[in-house]
């Protein structure tokens, strides 16, 4: 009989579970799914690590499709410093070393033979028909979420639906996005129409990743699979998907599917849109001035009014501030990655948030100087085409101010400390920013020492049970990454139907007057403000056909390099070039080329795919 590595250990999400010991897709190991998971017990430890693999791939954060598509979009920069080659070779759609994003590729496929496993697994277990199909319906969402990644990441990768120990290599790219259509369709039908606060997805969240997924896949290859094709800039989406098992999908249904999530789920509009963000937590909100209005002292000659104070504007409070209580509903997040304590060099490192950190500022100022702000390695600089165009565009939107810093805004920010900087603008995304806070003294943090604690985590959760310590800027950022926020259901909704609803349901948030008529370019911009540095947008511009003519908009752009105004100028034949070569998609990792499961993509076989360094 076959065997399969597991531990029992792992019946939370947060928890550890065991590597399957997949290092390609040539050896996925002997699995046997004949007398395993036998139990609701083993079901729960299997699917924990199905959902560990999330944090997995974040101990590696810079190799993430996440990761590529926030620098890849024409929102973002680079960024870093000098010697962070990586970082600008997302941006500029170029590679850096033979296997720049292999672990991601292992740990995925790793994630996706665990779900394999506990799909073939199930029809056998000794469970209720409810809980074992809720547990199918998990881990078949999981499975085409990884898959949708994989796919986009890479385009035509191997397809996996049984564990294998052969070599798998690539099939018919429609295949492969039909099996996630037909995934998440099964996963709706079975789940039940509940929705979940406990961190594991539900049937409303598989019909959002469903509309996610068909948005995709149907404008990206409307005009057929070859490069050409991907990159013609003719958008004339696909109304129907054949699906291997003989059915085919068609958009009403898509609709039908996002119609109910829309109308059934129980998810909403978060009503502030800054209390998204951690910034606004109740640790930090208070000293930060863009939260705060001045209390007025008038005078008596009416003349000299003075400042008394300052106070929390009406309605300022964190989606996951537990205000001490230990508890929090975010009733926008659909889908997130969880992160906790347990972040250790000698176990994992994905419990933190590694995006906060890859994302914080660089500079390695006082925390003062960038309050609340925290310090990390400087991916990401914000775009300032992004800014000129949302400026001219929507001018009085709010959520312009409460995703980008204006450092020019700051006169204690200085690009001082390292001095190393690379693409580094005057805008800064806020949204997935490790957050500071002055240290109240109510921690075992020293306040002498450390007038600022580096994370806000460190007061809300205490400074104990931190394996590395507290205040450790590298590992305790542990707010949630939410990656489907319910806005984005309400713009599908919108663009599906082509109806102005689900967008002026999201400009309504935002303080904006609704529009009369739908429009594409409409649809277009508010899904651009809404999810500003988010790691939507480049998918998107991808799949409208626009990827080119947005991506250009970055030449020329002003920029600093080791603290010098300089341009962001044209690398490797320049972002059109590049993106017309590849179609966004990135280079295989060499070690699968090697074993022969995978052919390389297009654009990326001659030297100049090769980054060499800025100057």
């Amino acid at each position: 009989m076959k065997k399969i590595a597991y531990f029992l250990g792992a019946l939370l999400i947060t928890g550890t579970f065991a590597s399957c010991d997949i290092d390609n897709v040539e050896n996925m190991g002997e699995l046997s799914t004949e007398n395993f998971p036998v139990s609701e017990v083993d079901g729960a430890a299997v699917l924990a690590g199905i959902y560990e693999n999330l944090n997995a791939t974040h101990a590696y954060p810079q190799e993430s499709f996440l990761y590529y598509a926030c620098l890849a979009s024409d929102d973002q920069f680079g960024g870093g410093g000098t010697n962070d080659k990586l970082m600008q070779a997302m941006d500029l759609i170029t590679n850096y070393n033979s296997d720049m994003t292999n672990d991601f590729w292992v740990l995925r496929y790793e994630g996706l033979n665990r779900a394999n496993t506990l799909i073939q697994a199930l029809p056998n277990t000794n469970m209720s028909e409810e809980l074992k199909n809720q547990y199918l319906g998990e881990a078949l969402f999981l499975r085409a979420y990884y898959y949708y990644e994989l796919a986009s990441m890479y385009g035509n990768v191997p397809l996996l639906t049984v564990p294998s120990g052969g070599t798998e290599t690539q099939g018919d790219v429609k295949v492969l996005w039909g099996q996630m259509l037909q995934d998440l369709r099964d996963a709706i039908k079975m789940m039940p129409a509940e929705r979940k606060n406990d961190g594991h997805v539900d049937k409303f969240t598989a019909e959002a990743m469903l509309g996610r997924v068909w948005l995709f896949y149907t404008g990206m290859y409307c005009n057929g699979t070859e490069i050409a094709d991907l990159t013609s800039e003719t958008y004339n989406p696909l109304t129907s998907v054949e699906l291997p098992d003989g059915t085919t999908m068609t958009k009403q249904e898509v609709i039908g599917y996002i119609d109910d999530c829309v109308n059934n789920s129980g998810y909403s509009l978060v009503p502030d849109f800054r209390n998204l963000w951690a910034y606004t937590n109740r640790f930090t909100a208070k000293d930060y001035d863009y939260l705060n209005d001045p209390i007025i002292v008038k005078a008596s000659d009416g003349v000299t009014d003075s400042i008394a104070g300052y106070k929390l504007k009406e309605g300022i409070k964190w989606v996951e501030d537990d205000n001490g209580e230990g508890t929090s509903t975010n009733p926008e997040s659909m889908f997130a990655i969880k992160f906790n304590k347990l972040a250790d060099w000698s176990t994992t490192i994905g419990y933190a948030n590694g995006i906060a950190l890859h994302f914080g500022v660089r500079g390695g100022q006082q925390y003062a100087a960038t309050f609340p702000f925290g310090q990390g390695w400087g991916a990401g600089p914000v775009a300032p085409n992004l800014v000129n165009d949302w400026k001219s565009t929507e001018p009085n939107d709010m959520r312009r101010d409460a995703t980008i810093q204006d450092w020019t805004k700051q006169p204690s920010y200085t690009y001082g400390g390292w001095s190393d900087f690379v693409q580094e603008t005057d805008f800064y995304g806020k949204k997935w920013s490790p957050i500071s806070a002055k240290n109240d003294g109510s921690t075992s943090i020293s306040v002498s020492e450390n007038p600022y604690v580096c994370c806000f985590e460190n007061l809300m959760y205490g400074s104990q049970g931190w394996p590395q310590g507290a205040n450790n800027m590298q590992l305790n950022n542990i707010h949630d990454l939410v990656l489907i926020r319910f806005a984005d259901v309400l713009l599908m909704q919108s663009e599906l139907k082509e109806d102005v609803s689900g967008i002026n349901a999201v400009r309504k948030r935002a303080g904006l007057e609704p529009i009369a008529a739908y429009s594409l370019t409409a649809l277009q911009n508010e899904r651009r403000w809404e999810f500003a540095c988010e790691g939507i947008r480049w998918n998107d511009i991808r799949r409208w056909h626009i990827a080119a003519s947005a991506l250009a908009k970055q030449d020329r752009q002003p920029i600093y390099y080791c603290g010098e105004k300089g341009e962001n100028f044209a690398h490797n034949g320049g972002y059109v070039a590049r993106y017309k070569a590849t179609a966004g998609f990135q280079k295989m990792p060499e070690s699968q080329v090697q074993i022969g499961s995978v052919k390389q993509n297009a654009g990326w076989t001659s030297s100049d795919s090769e980054y060499t360094g800025w100057q």
